[in-house]
Parts: structure tokens; C-alpha cells; sequence
């Protein structure tokens, strides 16, 4: 199996697609509208990993005039697309659910459970392909995609054993609800963490005023103001602050400077921005407001 990212990506998005074109074509058939809920969910998984594709390629470029910080926040933009049309394609389903909860059609339920077994085999193919553990919050998205798909279609597939063996045809709406439910926890997961980056939101994991009580610890520093801590990226996490500090030679400052990046560096922050001044702030507190 190739290491690299993106070719695990379209790997997976060749697979993504021959399963939709089978739901799609079993669904109608069928008249299965948990086969068709599956199948919308795999339509946007193609246009996620598409789009994953080429931010991906785009996250990669340099640094230039017009992006001093790079490109990376490209993927996170695509993890927001990505998100976004999760819930839509949620409250699509929802709808039918509701217009199917009214009538029930019948359904071809050998035909559906052996598109919806197919369906399954193929979105955990394409779910391992792409692999866990991805930091790369572009890449974790399509992953997530994928695995909701894995978990939708084995609702499919109970759905159509409920109905097979009992036939309370109620079962199929039912578990394209909760296929939607299913969808939108999973984008609004996504999207909240991508807003939250374009927001620069402090990073999970990470609390400003604890930071600036550890480096105000140091004998060396006798306070800090101005602090803010943002994610540039997933996972790039950068710091700003001034601190203050007695008047000394500039030679005597660096040597402090090294000591808080290295602290900072442990806690996983790469990106480091620090002004030293030898006179206290007149604001008094550790946030200077952005007038």
C-alpha cells in the first residue's frame, strides 16, 4: 500500500465511485431509500475526495507574497465544503425518511441487500486506503467520509435483514435516519473544527493563561501580555507574545527567547513570535485588545 496521501486518495475516490454507480442503479431498482440515502452519502464523498485531491496539491505550495503562511488552509477550506454538504445531504434524507414514514413503498429486498453488501465491502476497502490517523485535517475529513459510509451501509444491510424477516417495512426509513444522524454528527464534527481555525480559536489541548503562568515562571521573565495562540493549520499551532524583561543586552535576551521556544516546543506549538520589552504594559493583563 502507497504511503503517499494523495494517491491513497484517488484510490479510494475509484473505488467511492463504482459503489455509487451500483447503489445508485440497486436503490432505483429496489426502491430501497436506505440504498439511496447510502448512495447520496457516497455522491458527496466522490466531490469530498476530489476536492481533498486538489487541496491537497494546493496545501503543498510555498510560502509567496500572496500567502506569507502557505497555502495549508486550503485543506481546512475543503474540510468546511466537505461539512457543509454532509448536512445538506442530511436534511435531504430526512425529508424522504419522512415522506416514506407516511407510505412505505415496497422494496426488492434481495436486490438491495446484495447491493448494500457490495456497498459495504467497497466503502471499508476505500476507508483503509486512506488509513487512520491522518493529522492533516483535509485528509481526515475524506477518512471520516469514508467510515460514515462503512457504518451506513451496515445499516442498510440490517435494515434489509429487519425487513426480509419480519417485513415491517418501517425498517428502511427508519435507518435512513439514522444514516442522517449519522452524517450530520460526523459534519458538524468537521466543521466546527475547520471554523474554528479559520476563526483562530484557541487550539483543543491548549490554554493561553497557562501557558503565560509557565513562562512567567521563569526567573528570567517578569510578565508577559499580548498573548495569542491560533492554529495556522491543523496541527500548526503558532504563538505570540511580548515579554518583559529586565533591561539587558540583546546577546542576554536570546538566550531567554531559545528557552521559551523550547518550552513551547514541547507543547507542540512550531510557529513562534516573541517581542521582549524592558518596561511593564500598561494594559496589566495578559489580552491586549485590537483597538
Amino acid at each position: 500500500m502507497t504511503s503517499n496521501p494523495e494517491k491513497r486518495l484517488r484510490l479510494s475516490l475509484a473505488v467511492t465511485a463504482l459503489i455509487l454507480a451500483a447503489e445508485v442503479a440497486g436503490g432505483l431498482l429496489s426502491n430501497s431509500l436506505a440504498l439511496l440515502s447510502d448512495a447520496a452519502h457516497n455522491l458527496t464523498d466522490v466531490f469530498a475526495l476530489g476536492l481533498s485531491i486538489v487541496a491537497a496539491k494546493i496545501s503543498r505550495r510555498p510560502s509567496d507574497h500572496r500567502a506569507t503562511y502557505g497555502y495549508q488552509r486550503v485543506g481546512v477550506l475543503a474540510a468546511v465544503i466537505n461539512g457543509l454538504c454532509l448536512l445538506l445531504i442530511a436534511l435531504f434524507v430526512f425529508f424522504e425518511s419522512y415522506r416514506r414514514l407516511i407510505s412505505p413503498p415496497q422494496i426488492d429486498i434481495p436486490l438491495m441487500l446484495t447491493i448494500a453488501v457490495v456497498g459495504f465491502i467497497g466503502n471499508l476497502v476505500a476507508a483503509l486506503i486512506i488509513g487512520r490517523g491522518h493529522e492533516d485535517l483535509n485528509i481526515k475529513s475524506a477518512w471520516l467520509h469514508m467510515l460514515g459510509d462503512t457504518l451506513s451501509s451496515v445499516g442498510v444491510i440490517a435494515s434489509g435483514v429487519i425487513i426480509y424477516f419480519t417485513g415491517w417495512v418501517y425498517a428502511d426509513p427508519i435507518a435512513s435516519l439514522l444514516i442522517g444522524v449519522g452524517i450530520i454528527v460526523g459534519g458538524m464534527g468537521v466543521v466546527k473544527e475547520a471554523l474554528g481555525i479559520f476563526l483562530e480559536m484557541t487550539p483543543k489541548g491548549f490554554h493561553a493563561e497557562e501557558i503565560a503562568k509557565k513562562i512567567c515562571d521563569m526567573p528570567e521573565v517578569m510578565g508577559i501580555h499580548d498573548v495569542h495562540i491560533w492554529s495556522v493549520a491543523h496541527r500548526h499551532i503558532a504563538f505570540s507574545a511580548h515579554i518583559w524583561v529586565h533591561d539587558q543586552r540583546l546577546s542576554e535576551v536570546e538566550a531567554i527567547r531559545e528557552k521559551i521556544e523550547l518550552l513551547l516546543s514541547d507543547m507542540g506549538v512550531g510557529h513562534t513570535m516573541l517581542q521582549f520589552e524592558c518596561a511593564e504594559c500598561e494594559n496589566g493583563g495578559i489580552y491586549c485588545q485590537i483597538e
